[in-house]
């Protein structure tokens, strides 16, 4: 039988690699932002066209390379950050695999631009599909620039995946935010499409948190600070009343490294516990060092996973530290038995003792009346009437029941006793025609049994089409703020807004001004509360960034989704009858009442032989 066991080309090895490492373009900026920061660059630029589709471009002012280095920086396995297996359980650096560039150059067109501090030419490659085309001494300055272009040219079928370039671009700028708060003192810019989307200067971590997320964020701020010999925390978590329902603004950096860890996470909720609402993700930009001898990193391609080796005294000390923090700053309840703040000496009082108090041992309620004079000299004693409580009532009912009084008799008007001219003998009394269970379904019946509707899933699907038809038809009510309402979003969610402004205000929403950081909102739908437009927004923005659901008809028909979820009555929520009735009957005016604006089931029935069957 003949070999079948053959070796693959290294174009084809590369691609497959590629395809662990290189999923969107937010790996490869991921990738080339850790290059240049391993290359001890201070000032790192960010250049992006069409989400990263057309072209990704980093430029840093790093060490540069070698003309020999610059070539071997593209075979795979090559790695200047490790010699042996045990280095990688001693790593101080991003990478370390040597397949990155590699996998890069496999399914893009690259070009590299590179020079050492004490060179006087640099280095220029350009490589299409692993195969280099061109490589030449060039005048470049200090560093190195790399450009991707046209990223999965020669795998049509994986461009085909890529999403939108509104949520590609959202991938890139999280990977931005990972990497350029894990570094704080080194200076990162982004444009995209030629505008300048984030402009980072050198500074401290607290100052690089609001840098990115806006000049409000300061203000929510609580700092955890715990060093122990296992593990040394430090950081900031979000205050409790400013909890978001994205997990957007979660981040765990262990040694400089971006992580995700749900054991941790679940550490930070439990710290949080009776704080936040139901559905709220509390906000966390925590620093963690650990011995590297402790930790795995290669575990996984993008190394954004990591084994820990003794994960419960982390969890432990972590959930301690953030606790510590939320009570030391008074933002958690403190519980203790031994003192009560309220029974607490004001500092003013300490030096002046108590004031007395005289009390009357001797005195009785209910012992007969009899005056007390002191130092009254000349008094005669009377006879007093009243002697005891008694005698206040003696008399009353002879004063009633005089007849020589004004009103001695009292008559009412009563309603004439008629009967209706068109009385129905079989007539029945109106009586109750839906009925609420467990605050969640609306149980009302129909000819053939019983029906059972969900009410938020029902509420959603009503408001769904309300809000698509004021948008089309660009009819939105709206109703006017006593006050204008004030409310701060990060740059790229100022950006967002921005683009959805003329929906907004289709369905009812007025915007004085979207500057800055700040929107300014002067009138909202109707039947819209005032303290639920920043968690509409919020909602809002949250969908559009990772296009939830993703088969949206257009921005339109999401906007309204996002609305109807956000603002359908709850389950849990009590209904009156007349709302319960309300609501059955436009559901059942709707185009589509059967399902949910989510393809979700809206209501059941059950026919009487289906509930006979039960009984039998």
């Amino acid at each position: 039988m003949a070999d079948i066991i053959q070796l693959l080309p290294d174009h084809v090895a590369n691609q497959i690699a590629a395809g662990e490492v290189v999923q969107r373009p937010a790996s490869v900026v991921k990738e080339l932002l850790e290059n240049a920061i391993d290359a001890d660059a201070t000032v790192i630029k960010l250049i992006i066209k069409d989400a990263g589709k057309t072209l990704i471009q980093v430029i840093d002012n790093g060490k540069g390379m070698s003309t020999t280095d610059a070539r071997l920086s593209f075979e795979r396995h090559a790695t200047s950050k490790i010699k042996s297996a045990e280095d990688l359980f001693q790593l101080h650096t991003k990478g370390f695999r040597g397949e990155a560039l590699a996998s890069i150059a496999a399914i893009a067109h690259v070009e590299l631009k590179t020079k050492q501090e004490n060179e006087d030419l640099g280095s220029s490659i350009i490589i299409e599909g692993s195969e280099v085309k061109s490589q030449e001494v060039v005048v470049t300055p200090k560093g190195t620039s790399l450009s991707v272009k046209h990223l999965f040219f020669n795998i049509p079928a994986r461009r085909n995946f890529l999403k939108s370039n509104t949520v590609e671009l959202r991938h890139i700028i999280d990977e931005f935010h990972r990497v350029a708060l894990a570094h704080p003192s080194i200076s990162f810019s982004m444009f995209s499409n030629g505008s300048e989307t984030f402009n980072l200067p050198e500074s401290n971590y607290r100052q690089r948190i609001v840098n990115i997320f806006g000049t409000k964020t300061n203000e929510k701020l609580v700092p955890v600070e715990e060093a122990t010999e296992v593990l040394t925390i430090s950081g900031f978590v979000g205050k409790p009343e400013f909890a978001k329902k994205s997990r957007n603004e979660q981040f765990f950096f262990v040694n400089n490294r971006f992580i995700k860890s749900a054991y941790l996470n679940h550490a930070i909720n439990s710290a949080f516990e009776g704080l936040l609402k139901d559905g709220a993700q509390p906000s966390y930009y925590l620093n963690l060092t650990v011995n590297p001898q402790t930790i795995d990193i290669n575990i996984h391609p993008t190394k954004t996973e990591i084994k820990f080796d003794d994960e419960h005294t982390l969890y432990a000390i972590l959930r301690s530290a953030v606790k510590h923090s939320l009570g030391q700053f008074n933002i958690a309840p403190v519980l203790d038995f031994d003192r009560d703040a309220n029974l607490d000496t004001p500092y003013s009082y300490q030096q002046k003792g108590m004031p007395s108090v005289e009390v009357d041992r001797s005195f009785n309620p209910f012992k007969e009346d009899t005056p007390k004079v002191k130092n009254v000299t000349n008094y005669k004693k009377e006879p007093v009437t009243t002697a005891s409580w008694e005698s206040l009532y003696v008399g009353l009912e002879s004063k009633g029941t005089k007849t020589n009084t004004e009103f001695s008799e009292v008559h009412f008007e009563s309603e004439p006793n008629t009967e209706s001219f068109f009385k129905n003998e079989n007539e029945v009394e109106t009586k109750q025609s839906t009925y609420q269970l467990n605050n969640k379904f609306i149980i009302s019946t129909i000819k053939s049994g019983m029906l059972v509707i969900d009410q938020h899933r029902a509420h959603q699907r009503v408001l769904y089409e309300d809000y698509l038809r004021h948008i089309t038809i660009k009819e939105g009510v709206s109703q006017q703020l006593l006050f204008p309402l004030e409310l701060h979003f990060s740059m790229q969610e100022i950006a967002l807004i921005n683009q959805l402004k003329d929906d907004l205000e289709s369905t009812g929403f007025v915007f004085q001004s979207i500057k800055n950081e700040t929107v300014e909102i002067t009138g909202v739908p109707v039947n819209v509360p005032e303290s639920e437009v920043s968690i509409i927004l919020e909602q809002l923005i949250s969908d559009v960034e990772n296009e939830v659901p993703d088969s949206n008809f257009s921005a339109t028909d999401l906007l309204a989704k996002s609305m109807a979820k956000s603002l359908a009555i709850k389950t849990g929520q009590s209904l009156t009858n007349t709302e319960q009735e309300h609501l059955v009957n436009r559901l059942f005016a709707c185009k589509e009442p059967n399902v949910s604006p989510t393809n979700r089931t809206t209501f059941i029935t059950m026919s009487v032989d289906e509930l006979e069957k039960k009984f039998m």
